[in-house]
């Protein structure tokens, strides 16, 4: 009860107080709760006390009544004319039963249910200092009463089931579900970003300080070795700073799955059964050469696809056979049929991983966790089924091959007693039978024949496309108690939509190699299915973690999200040596940069484990995009909207400045798939749930149940994979993954960041996605390789971000700079690595001396990046052996695969050379018993010409130094003592390069030693005949 009036005389000292309250007892007494009268207030603590006014609970026994002099709580205030009304008392409002003299209510008011509020205020005192009675039970008269808290100041709607429109937000939003994000990002402690960042700075300012020195002290008796070690060390320094400037700004991301289901998968008035309102999600898998990337594999990735903890409706599957193989085609179709037992096995018992090589190759307790009493049972069938599977996919290349024969024996037959027929009845001479490769339904293969001819050989075959797993029901198919032998009762046996696609093509045509073979996915998924989000995996990338497509869908759908073009989950890789010999891993770059590239404006695409927005890969713009100007991008301004395609003429196009700005338009001649754009576009939009989301979807637009596929709707899906769809097109220019490079996926991803989007790097607690590397030396080489001639093929065309938009940040374009510059660093590095060997030939050195100066820069130089590297281990959570590992392997690419990735590029540039490359095979060794067999293969490639140089150079330098020094008159120690370190330093780099030319049990190639021998040869006679040149007086000085 509130009163104005108070009979005591207060201090007036004392900070005014606006509001008194007071409470009516059972007898009808009035008890004073205002007792700030007798409360004494620190001087230079008043504004602690005078923040807040405090609404007591109304009692049944305390009913207040109207005050009309104004200073009633329910009056008019600053957050509205009413608060924490309910029905009943908005009923009494307007009927009066209210006494004058401010007295108690009638009866019909002791049942009202009251509210507690708090109400900033600037004239009372803390409700902290308020002493209350303990003669009445809050709690009892909540459960009574069925009252509730009030939610801190929000305005109450006067009408309960009112529904405000300008904010889509109700009561019911605060009483039964608070508005939650779907992630938290933050950032790296202070305790160790700050000293991070300082020691960079420092050593930037000790290496501008060490080059000063090194350019303004020369070496008089070796100018040309001062002179080149001045200009790599120079190239060093600037290398070092585009790869360590990115790194300003790591941040951690984690998702909430919890919110996640709460927001998409509860019941609610918009959503009242429960369904899901996810958005759809089609999943890519590319393949193109059963013999290096075997079916069994794929057909593993599949099944762990198909079995993913999303909403069966909602999922699509697509599988790109590039070179249209049978094996692909009929291993894919068992795969299917496997999986109508794997994937409820796997829901049944909350099995990870769901990839069934990859979980019964485990080396833990399977019955881990597991407390159904049936476990073991179904494990041990399901483990026979699988052996069973693979028995018949192995056995598939002569199954197809037996069924050829019978078929062509019987064509065969056939067309030779029409010959003889047609001939007078002799076969004529000439007479030749084409053998056909037969599927198992008894027709021809549109595809690759194992005897290729005209329309059926590889660049040259009809398009396929075939639906192996149908369009699932809305609603849960549950199973029963026999289901094949297993007891599913109570579990959804559905299975996600499966598509096998081989595009087609035709000679004279440019098939674009994998980005095209994407496109082609993307069309023809557009019109299946639509997904506003595709994820692309390669076909030995696997789910590893069920949850990981919801986990990526919590950064989409949360707010912001719709400016987010692609989710980057980090590679992790399976079957690499337990020494990780070279750096297959590459944590340095997937647990370093990407996650520093994180807190700009997104890590780069790296080809698998991507999850895109359908819209943003059409080369549309984000909703909202910003502009950085300036020499170091530090002004920042919201960038001009562009308006969509329907709203520009014909002839129009906005004033951008820049052509990756230009809006997409030609997509091609389907009516079907342009007007899946909008839908896509629409479905892919995060949910329009509280008042700063902007660009939202209301919820339970995505309740509406798929159409089942008609015929119509296939032969529009088959006509867009065409090979000439494409023709008078953007598609792979502007639209799609983008052509022109053999690392499209780098590009694809700067293109998009370029238009203004953001990506977002998704490390998940349990890995998302597991695949393999190659582990043998050579294919490793020829890996790297075709990575550095795709970044010098970047580095040389318009992708260069030198030419990027204003909407690219300053921080992001020196990250992409690197990507295209870091192969020619090779070329500085090959000739440092020359120049230890050349300093221990000579006697010469690249300083004068060692003096303190040349040792003290050194020393801070080292010890400055040791604790850089330090740091960085604590905030990336790399480890110092993986730091190592990936050093040695920079060296040794840089001096075998990254320099001739220069070449090639140059070749390229200059005179039109193209470049190709082989597929990498994913295969394992043939050897059982050591499944690191591949480590020790030794498969001779010229890209081990230049590395076996250095190695073998330098070693004879060392021995040639250390000889000559200590036969000398007047040895030169410390000359030999630089010459020797950094000899030493070089050989340590390679000693990993050592090991593989060695093979198993130091079994080195013949091949090895020839070239050895003449390497060392060749050096120690170019030695002796410059020796003998400066003895006899000749020309050649140094």
């Amino acid at each position: 009860m509130a009163t104005s009036s108070n009979p005591r005389k207060t201090d007036p000292n004392r900070p005014p107080q606006a509001v008194k309250f007071s409470r009516r007892t059972s007898s009808g007494r009035v008890v004073s709760l205002s007792r700030d009268d007798d409360l004494d207030v620190p001087g230079d603590n008043q504004n602690d006390y005078i923040n807040y006014t405090v609404m007591m609970p109304p009692t049944p026994d305390n009913q207040p009544g109207a005050d009309a002099s104004g200073d009633k709580p329910d009056g008019p205030g600053p957050y509205g004319s009413s608060r924490f009304r309910t029905e009943s008392q908005r009923r009494m409002g307007s009927g009066g039963g209210e006494d004058d003299d401010g007295g108690a209510r009638g009866e019909n008011a002791s049942g009202l249910d009251r509210r507690v509020s708090v109400l900033k205020s600037n004239n009372n005192k803390s409700m902290l200092l308020r002493s209350q009675t303990q003669d009445f039970d809050h709690n009892r008269w909540l459960f009574e009463t069925k009252g509730k808290y009030g939610i801190g100041n929000a305005f109450w709607q006067q009408d309960e089931d009112s529904y405000d429109h300008d904010t889509g937000m109700s009561m019911s939003d605060f009483m039964d579900k608070p508005w939650k994000p779907l992630t938290r990002k933050s950032k790296v402690p202070p305790e160790i970003i700050s000293p991070y960042r300082l020691l960079i700075i420092i050593r930037l300012v000790v290496l501008i300080f060490f080059l000063t020195w090194r350019i303004t002290n020369p070496n008089p008796d070796a100018m040309w070795l001062w002179g080149v070690s001045i200009v790599c060390e120079l190239w060093f320094a600037f290398s070092w700073l585009l790869d360590i400037l990115p790194k300003f700004n790591p941040i951690n991301r984690s998702a909430d799955l919890a919110a996640l289901k709460e927001k998409f998968e509860t019941p609610s008035p918009s959503n009242p059964h429960g369904r899901s309102d996810l958005p759809g999600v089609d999943v890519f898998i590319s393949t193109a050469d059963p013999d290096k990337e075997p079916p069994l594999v794929t057909a593993n990735t599949i099944l762990s696809i198909l079995a993913v903890e999303y909403p069966v409706e909602k999922v699509s599957v697509y599988i790109s056979d590039d070179g249209g193989a049978i094996y692909n085609f009929e291993a894919m179709a068992e795969a299917v049929i496997f999986g109508q037992l794997w994937v409820p096995f796997c829901r049944k018992h909350n099995i990870e991983p769901r990839n069934p090589d990859s979980y019964f190759s485990q080396k833990t307790d399977p019955t881990k966790n597991k407390k159904r009493p049936d476990f073991v049972k179904d494990r041990r069938w399901i483990k026979r089924e699988y052996d069973e599977f693979k028995v018949r996919i192995n056995g598939l290349p002569d199954v197809i091959r037996k069924r050829c024969e019978m078929h062509n024996s019987k064509e065969e037959k056939k067309e030779k007693a029409l010959a003889k027929e047609n001939n007078g009845g002799s076969v004529p001479e000439d007479f030749k039978f084409q053998k056909a490769t037969w599927m198992a339904d008894g027709t021809h293969w549109p595809g690759t024949w194992y005897e290729p001819i005209a329309d059926h050989k590889k660049g040259d075959h009809a398009g396929i496309l075939q639906i192996m797993s149908k369009v699932p029901v809305n609603d849960p198919i549950m199973g029963g108690p026999n289901e094949k032998q297993l007891d599913f009762t109570g579990i959804d046996i559905r299975l996600p939509m499966f598509a096998y696609v081989s595009r087609e093509k035709r000679p004279g045509y440019d098939h674009n190699k994998k980005a095209g073979a994407m496109n082609a996915l993307v069309r023809a998924s557009a019109i299946l299915s639509n997904g506003p989000f595709i994820l692309n995996l390669d076909c030995d990338h696997y789910v590893y973690n069920s949850m990981a497509i919801q986990e990526g869908m919590c950064y989409m759908m949360d707010r912001g999200g719709d400016r987010i073009c692609y989710l980057q989950f980090p590679q992790r890789f399976e079957g690499i040596d337990p020494s990780d010999r070279y750096a297959n891993h590459n944590t340095v770059f997937f647990d370093g940069n990407m996650r520093a590239l994180d807190g700009l404006q997104g890590p780069v695409y790296v080809g698998t484990g991507c999850m895109f927005r359908r819209y943003a890969l059409y080369g549309f713009h984000p909703p909202r995009a910003n502009e950085y100007t300036g020499f170091l991008g530090q002004n920042k301004k919201l960038a001009k909207n562009v308006a969509l395609p329907s709203e520009l003429d014909d002839d129009s196009q906005p004033l951008t400045g820049h052509p990756d700005l230009n809006l997409p338009k030609q997509f091609g001649n389907s009516t079907m798939f342009v007007e899946s754009i909008a839908v896509a576009e629409f479905q892919g939009r995060p949910l329009a749930d509280h008042i700063t989301v902007k660009n939202g979807r209301p919820p339970g637009a995505l309740l509406i149940p798929r159409p089942p596929l008609d015929a119509p709707t296939v032969a529009e899906a088959i006509a867009v994979i065409s090979c000439w769809f494409e023709d008078k097109t953007e598609w792979g220019d502007r639209i799609g993954w983008i052509y022109g490079s053999v690392t499209e996926d780098v590009v694809t991803g700067y293109r998009m960041h370029n238009r203004g989007w953001r990506s977002v790097y998704c490390i998940t607690k349990r890995d998302a996605f597991r695949g393999t590397a190659p582990i043998n030396l050579t294919d490793r080489l020829h890996q790297v390789l075709r990575w550095a001639t795709g970044s010098v093929e970047i580095f040389y065309s318009r992708n260069n971000p030198i030419l990027a938009s204003p909407r690219l940040k300053f921080l992001q374009r020196i990250a992409y700079f690197n990507v295209g510059v870091y192969p020619f660093t090779s070329i500085f590095l090959v000739v440092y690595c020359f120049i230890p060997a050349f300093c221990l030939f000579t006697g010469q050195f690249i300083v004068q001396n060692l003096n303190v100066y040349f040792l003290s820069y050194l020393l801070l130089i080292t010890v400055t990046l040791v604790l850089i590297s330090l740091l960085e281990v604590k905030w990336s959570g790399i480890g110092l052996e993986e730091l190592w590992r990936n050093e040695q392997f920079w060296l040794i690419g840089g001096t075998s695969a990254h320099i001739a990735a220069v070449i090639q590029g140059l070749l390229k540039v200059i005179a039109g050379v193209e470049i190709s490359f082989t597929l990498t095979s994913k295969s394992t060794g043939e050897d059982e018993d050591d499944i690191y067999a591949d480590l020790y293969v030794v498969k001779w490639t010229s890209l081990f010409i230049l590395p076996l140089t250095i190695m073998v150079v330098n070693i004879m330098a060392l021995v040639i130094g250390i000889s000559r020094t200590v036969y000398s008159i007047i040895p030169q120690w410390n000359r030999l003592f630089g010459g020797v370190f950094f000899s030493f330093w070089v050989l340590s780099h390679l000693y990993p390069f050592a090991k593989g030319l060695m093979g198993r049990k130091g079994r080195v190639s013949t091949i090895i030693y020839i070239w050895s021998g003449l390497i060392a040869i060749t050096v120690s006679l170019l030695w002796i005949t410059l020796q003998n040149n400066v003895e006899g007086g000749g020309n050649f000085n140094i």
